[in-house]
Order: structure tokens, then C-alpha cells, then sequence
């Protein structure tokens, strides 16, 4: 699908607003962008929200935001929700992220945990109240759960990748879609278990003692611990992709929403790192962009996969 996209107007007379909300995990690479584009446009407001991807969603199919960041694809409920309004979307992938599984410094004795561990603590039927429910040589204390609520892309995708359905949890834990009160919470309980995007461990490991994570469905794993290289790579079990979603009819017929995606993807690699995230390559980047210059709208997501080795940085 293409369509035609006008002229950019020059940095003097760029001026309006961009209007964005959603993940929490991807914030921080568009608060970021959003910055520095200011300091470029000065007339240009950009306003950045953080109500988690489901959340960021619900604004977005009314047509409330010009972009909505979001830690997973558009669900079918959602997509539907916004062909009924007429909002059309562009999909724009613009990170890798690995879920980080985190423990209190002071926890001596979790060092890694199976998929299927995670799944027997954070399945809806659980039984695991004591870390020796989860394995009998641990301690019989008290696990405390932390974790983002149900409006969260990171929810959705943990709850799909290890509890193996959309939006299946265990209800009986502590829910923020502020990641840094989950950095809080695990810092401060010596028996807490929590998760949220990697780069928050990142900006937080000398608060925090990162768990790996190994997929024993896969004969022979072992366990992995989230860094750069495995993520990139997605030999971290809990990879995933990150996106922005624009308002296609927006994107069309504001100057300054078209600047902030050229600007958000011409200088991607930069932005993703300096919040430390893994950026997708830079062949990706600049491909990504001449696609939206030249009209091209639609399979962006497959550029990632299939123009050579476009995981990783280059």
C-alpha cells in the first residue's frame, strides 16, 4: 500500500503538536526522541503519556493520539476497534527489548528459572505461594509478585510467552504500569519476584540481581542471561520487538507528526542505545525511512526480517 506524503517544511516554520501515549517500556527511547526533536522544533509541542500499551491503544483507535508507543503488535480486538472509527495505523518497529526477570540483591538462592517455573508461579491457578514451592531447597518464605497491570504490552507478552495465553495471571500480586515502582518494590523486599522491561535493570542493576532464564521445551538450553548480544540475537527467551503505531490519515496531513517519525528513524540507533536498548540494524533505519519518504506504508515489520542480517546493530 502506498500513499503520497507531502513536502517537509523547514525547521524555521515547523510548529503544532504530536500528541503520543502507551508503553512504558518504550517511553523512554520516545521521551528521548521527543527531546531532542524539540531543541530542533522549537514550535513544535510533543507530548509523550506512558498508560501501557493496552491503555496507549484504547486513546488511539478514538483518534485521541497521533502515535501510540506499544511493546507488542495491535491486537485483533484493537485493530478492529479502529477500522470501525476509520483510524488507520502505520506499524513501525523501532527497538528489541529482552523482559527482564528480577530479584532482590539479597536473594542468595535464585539464580536462574526455567519457563516453566515462571509459569507455574504466574499461571491464574497457581499454587506457589513459598520459594520452596517453586523448588524445595529454597527457603520457605513468602514470594512477593510485582509486575505491570493488565493495560501493559510487557503483561501481555509475558502472559502469552510463559503463561501461554493472552492475559492469563495470577491476580494476587502487586500491578504498576510504572516500571520504576516495580524497581522500587523488588529493591525494597528481600523475597520479592518481578518483571518489566530490560533496560529499566539497566538503568537500575545496582538496585536489582537480574535472574536467567531457561526455556527447557528446547532440548539442551541452558540458561541465559539478558545483555545486548542475547537479545539481539533472541537467544534470550524473553526478546521481543517494540514499536510505534501513527495515525496513518495524521501522518498524511501533519507537517510536524511526519518530521517526528523521519527524525524518530533516522536517528533510531542513537536514541535506542542512549536509553539502553538494542537497536534494530542501521540498514533497517534507513530503510525504514526511504520507505516512508517514497510512501510506502505498510511492511515495515517485514524489512527487519528479510533485507539481510537486520536483527541486529551492523
Amino acid at each position: 500500500l502506498t500513499e503520497t506524503i507531502g513536502i517537509s517544511t523547514t525547521t524555521t516554520l515547523l510548529s503544532g503538536s504530536v500528541e503520543i501515549d502507551g508503553s512504558s517500556t518504550v517511553y523512554p527511547i520516545t521521551e528521548a526522541v521527543a527531546e531532542e526533536f524539540m531543541k530542533l522544533y522549537p514550535h513544535v509541542r510533543v507530548t509523550v503519556g506512558i498508560s501501557g500499551t493496552g491503555g496507549g491503544f484504547k486513546r488511539f483507535v478514538e483518534g485521541e493520539t497521533d502515535i501510540n508507543d506499544a511493546s507488542r503488535p495491535i491486537l485483533k480486538s484493537e485493530a478492529e476497534a479502529a477500522t470501525k472509527k476509520g483510524v488507520g495505523w502505520i506499524e513501525i518497529p523501532i527497538a528489541i527489548d529482552g523482559l527482564a526477570v528480577v530479584v532482590n540483591p539479597d536473594n542468595d538462592f535464585v539464580d536462574c528459572l526455567t519457563i516453566s517455573e515462571l509459569r507455574e508461579i504466574w499461571r491464574p491457578d497457581s499454587k506457589v505461594k513459598f520459594w520452596s514451592d517453586v523448588r524445595p531447597e529454597w527457603p520457605k518464605e513468602a514470594i512477593r509478585l510485582y509486575g505491570p497491570g493488565p493495560d501493559s504490552g510487557t503483561f501481555d507478552f509475558f502472559t502469552e510467552r510463559v503463561v501461554g495465553k493472552l492475559k492469563s495471571s495470577r491476580t494476587d500480586y502487586v500491578a504498576s504500569e510504572d516500571d520504576n515502582v516495580l524497581v522500587a518494590s523488588v529493591e525494597s523486599e528481600k523475597y520479592a519476584l518481578g518483571y518489566f522491561g530490560y533496560a529499566y535493570y539497566v538503568n537500575n542493576k545496582e538496585r536489582l540481581k537480574i535472574v536467567a532464564i531457561k526455556d527447557d521445551a528446547v532440548p539442551g538450553s541452558e540458561c541465559v542471561v539478558p545483555n545486548d548480544e542475547t537479545v539481539t540475537t533472541f537467544a534470550y527467551p524473553l526478546s521481543r520487538p517494540l514499536f510505534i503505531y501513527v495515525n496513518r490519515e495524521r501522518f498524511d496531513k501533519k507537517p510536524e507528526l511526519r518530521e517526528f517519525v523521519y527524525f524518530y528513524l533516522e536517528n533510531g540507533a542513537k536514541f535506542v542505545k542512549t536509553v539502553h536498548y538494542v537497536p534494530l540494524s542501521d540498514n533497517y533505519y534507513r530503510l525504514a525511512t526511504a520507505a516512508l519518504k517514497s510512501g510506502i506504508t505498510s511492511g515495515l515489520y517485514e524489512l527487519t526480517l528479510i533485507k539481510g542480517k537486520d536483527l541486529g546493530p551492523s
